[in-house]
């Protein structure tokens, strides 16, 4: 594992990214072997003549990736790797085999995922900022306790549940009990859960146009008609749902944020979408999937908190903020339906979600960390928010145009007219890049089109460049599609 101290100060790249690369490459080409002890953070340090923080930082990464793991006092080990590891350029020159996030199914799209995170992908959090030890040290503390190994209840550990509604409270302005705070794995379990509830079986449902996939794929495959809603600057055109689709019975909405557009859902849509769900008996699930990221002002307050009618389901996601490994998502449902989700519960989810890290992330949560780790992000991702933007900035030239959105965790890159959002998204997916094009997320209809680039695990703007760089020598390839 030498290297040369002097090469290390003499090379652009931070640090921390050098001695990460130099340790994922030697793994990967077999250098390393499966076991094989590393040095200590002390003794690697004073090698490369670095500060050990330095070295912790690229070992926590390298831990975080699943390359590494710890055996506590007998130190730091290469972890098994049952199969040969893929290195980004070998993904990068494999043609024969697309690695498309979606999947078309039907009128729906299905979400995949690689074992590694791609480079410019969506909707992960920052995995090299997650705080690893915090999180470790109270995963200890829950281990010991005989509680977080029994079967949790169906609707989910109560100190999560009462830990979500405070902090609901404060930071989104929904005034919720615990009991109606129902912990879930995903947000499409969420929906399967309110359509088997209430019964909605047959039922028309308005869906943002365009909207999110996979909560179309999730209403689709509950027996529920959809009615595609246009969205614009405002958000869900309501009026023009009211008007075509006056008999709808739910409404799924993104208003914070509008997925994938950005766009905020504005006062008076907001008003005139829940006097119309309280005059027709109908129901709204509000996804709030990541409100909390703002970079202008304070997060808008959520549509739940403006509804006095109880009409709002509220669902937000611990996977999205955290780590997507986590599994833990929640919905705050109207207090008239707490009984009947309960039971829906107990008919559908045998058990609901392991109670061990829902007490992880209630002490998370209660402790304060949550917060702070919100508060940190915010910072961050409007760093690397602005690292990506500027990377793009030499290829305006070449139809590609930024449109800054007020929060979010992706990039919205819209693309001059002759360009093909959709074939540039899949050239750009085989060779390893995790984008998406917007016109997929409108069901291939005509309208804006547009690139869609996650920015959330950019770490230094010469990263940022040289991704960028590598995805336009694809993008701007004079291959035919």
């Amino acid at each position: 594992m030498t290297t040369s101290p002097a090469k290390l100060r003499a090379h652009a790249l931070p640090l921390h990214e050098q001695i990460y690369i130099r340790i994922r490459t030697l793994i990967e080409q077999g250098h390393l072997k499966n076991g094989q002890r590393l040095p200590s953070l002390r003794s690697y340090s004073t090698e490369l003549g670095v500060a050990r923080g330095t070295v912790e930082v690229a070992y926590d990464r390298l831990l975080g990736d699943g390359f590494l793991v710890t055996r506590g006092s007998a130190g730091t080990f290469v972890a098994e790797q049952p199969n040969p590891v893929v290195t980004l350029s070998q993904r990068r020159s494999t043609e024969t085999m697309p690695r498309p996030v979606w999947r078309e199914h039907g009128n729906a799209f299905v979400e995949l995922h690689g074992a590694l995170p791609s480079p410019l992908q969506l909707g992960l959090p920052a995995l090299d900022k997650f705080p690893r030890k915090l999180w470790t040290r109270l995963m200890t503390s829950q281990a010991r306790s005989i509680d977080a190994l029994t079967k949790p209840p169906s609707a989910g550990y109560w100190p999560l549940r009462e830990a979500l509604a405070a902090y609901l409270l404060r930071s989104r302005g929904i005034d919720a009990r615990a009991e109606q705070v129902f912990v879930l794995p995903a947000y499409t379990a969420s929906l399967a859960m309110i359509a088997d509830a209430l019964r909605l079986a047959g039922e028309i449902a308005w869906v943002e146009h365009p909207g999110y996939p996979p909560a179309a794929h999730a209403l689709g495959t509950l027996g529920m008609p959809l009615r595609h809603v246009p969205v614009d600057d405002n958000g869900i055109d309501v009026r023009y749902g009211i008007q075509h689709y006056p008999d709808a019975r739910l409404v799924v909405v993104t208003p914070s944020h509008q997925c994938p557009t950005g766009a905020e859902l504005s006062l008076d849509r907001r008003t005139a979408l829940l006097a119309w769900a309280a005059s027709r008996d109908a129901w709204i699930v509000e996804d709030d999937y990541d409100g909390e990221y703002r970079y202008r002002g304070h997060p808008l307050p959520a549509l739940r908190s403006l509804d006095a009618s109880d009409r709002v389901f509220y669902c937000g996601t611990l996977s999205k903020v955290l780590y997507p490994g986590l599994r833990l998502s929640y919905t705050v449902v109207p207090l008239s339906q707490v009984q009947t989700i309960e039971s829906a519960c107990q008919r559908a989810l045998h058990g609901g979600c392991p109670e061990f890290l829902q007490a992880v992330a209630a002490t998370f949560i209660s402790e304060g960390h949550f917060a702070r780790h919100i508060k940190r992000m915010r910072t961050l991702y409007a760093q690397r928010r602005a690292m990506l933007a500027t990377a793009l900035i030499p290829y305006e030239g070449h139809g590609f145009e930024v449109r800054l959105q007020e929060g979010g965790m992706h990039l919205l890159v819209d693309v001059a007219d002759g360009l093909d959002d959709v074939f540039m998204a899949r050239r750009a997916r085989k060779a390893g890049f995790g984008i998406q094009s917007l016109t997929d997320w409108r069901q291939g209809e005509p309208g804006r089109r547009a690139l869609m680039m996650g920015f959330t695990n950019l770490t230094s703007q010469s990263e940022a460049d040289r991704v960028v760089a590598d995805l336009m020598e694809v993008l701007l390839s004079p291959l035919n599609p």
